[in-house]
């Protein structure tokens, strides 16, 4: 397949150099149009662009250095080719400066002017060749560094099922919570990407926990006050950590940080009350909250589904978003169904979760 003529639009207000320049394009097999003046010439590169434009200097009305300034703006992968006296030789080097690719002196020769013109195609396409390896660059740099990325969150998710197995009574809490919270989100109309960040969230909502002592996480009786003011910290403790793999992320982020807020302003580490909570961390909340009461505990057991169930809707408005209760209740109306069997490990999404954390009935009731 031949490739597409050149399309070239000469503009001068001399009929006769005008005529000489569109000859020795077609002459060159360019598909050529010509204009009479600048403002013209924009009404035909509005109708169909142009590869290159040979563009006199010196023009009534609109002038050739305003119009290469306007192509420039308005079609950069246009090339413009100044035409110019030999008194103004000056004014084509500024326009040199401006963006156009090279300048042809009046009266020129036709082959200086062959010549001219094909050096100043070639200096476009490679303009443009340089410009498109630059894009696929950044591309794949871009590609690299999300990759890396990933790798990276794998990375802090494995920590944090490592976390939760040390555990026996917390195995798989975070993929149970992801799961509960992605039925939630469907049931309010959440979008695929918002619930994309809520289950990368929901999985990695208790990596903070890393940073928390293991003697307090492992105590299988009730926490002292100072106990329980550490392990308080591990909201704030995961965001930090996930925060540059996920700065751009922020709702996975929220769910990490506010999984713990309240809807009465009790919770921590904000103290965030109603809607000033995230959304997506009042959906991770609530499945957090039914999954900790549904599994055994050193200090108590487990509760029965309808039991949970049951606290889920006291606790609606309070400790809960009584919406997202709801939104739970009709995504499993089924008690039977409840609890849900620990879903297998799940494919990387932009992270994962791990921890524990009880329900309202934990030891401290001040959540």
């Amino acid at each position: 397949m031949k490739p597409p003529r050149l399309r070239c639009l000469v503009v001068d207000d001399e009929p006769i150099i005008r005529k000489g320049l569109v000859r020795l394009l077609e002459g060159q097999n360019y598909e050529t149009r010509a204009a009479s003046s600048a403002e013209e010439a924009l009404g035909m590169l509005e109708a169909e662009a142009a590869d290159l434009v040979v563009s006199d200097i010196e023009m009534p009305g609109m002038d050739g250095v305003t119009l290469l300034g306007e192509i420039s703006r308005r079609w950069p992968d246009t090339g413009v080719l100044m035409v110019t006296g030999q008194t103004d030789v000056r004014m084509a080097v500024q326009c040199l400066e401006r963006g156009a690719l090279d300048y042809i002196t009046k009266p020129f020769q036709i082959e200086e002017a062959r010549a001219r013109i094909a050096q100043a195609i070639e200096k476009r396409d490679l303009i443009l060749a340089n410009r498109d390896y630059r894009r696929h660059l950044e591309e794949r740099v871009r590609e690299q560094a999300e990759r890396i990325r990933e790798l990276s969150v794998v990375a802090v998710q494995a920590l944090a099922h490592a976390l939760e197995a040390k555990d026996a009574y917390t195995r798989g809490h975070s993929s149970r919570v992801c799961a509960y919270s992605s039925a939630i989100a469907r049931e309010l109309g959440l979008s695929a990407a918002e619930l994309n960040d809520l289950r990368t969230g929901a999985e990695l909502h208790d990596i903070g926990k890393i940073g928390v002592r293991e003697m307090v996480l492992l105590k299988p009786s009730r926490l002292t006050e100072e106990e329980y003011d550490h392990i308080k910290l591990h909201p704030v403790i995961g965001e930090r950590i996930l925060k540059p793999l996920l700065g751009d992320h922020p709702s996975a982020l929220a769910v990490v940080r506010s999984h713990h807020e309240r809807p009465d302003g009790l919770g921590f580490p904000d103290r965030l009350a109603g809607d000033a909570i995230p959304l997506v961390a009042r959906i991770t909340a609530c499945a957090d909250t039914f999954d900790a009461m549904t599994s055994a505990r050193p200090y108590r057991e487990a509760k029965s589904a309808e039991q949970a169930r049951e606290e889920l809707r006291r606790c609606a408005g309070t400790q809960l978003d009584a919406a997202v209760v709801e939104a739970f209740l009709k995504a499993y109306p089924d008690p039977a169904q409840l609890p849900i069997p620990t879903p297998g490990r799940p494919a990387f999404r932009t992270g994962s979760s791990s921890g524990r954390r009880d329900g309202p009935s934990r030891r401290k009731t001040k959540t």
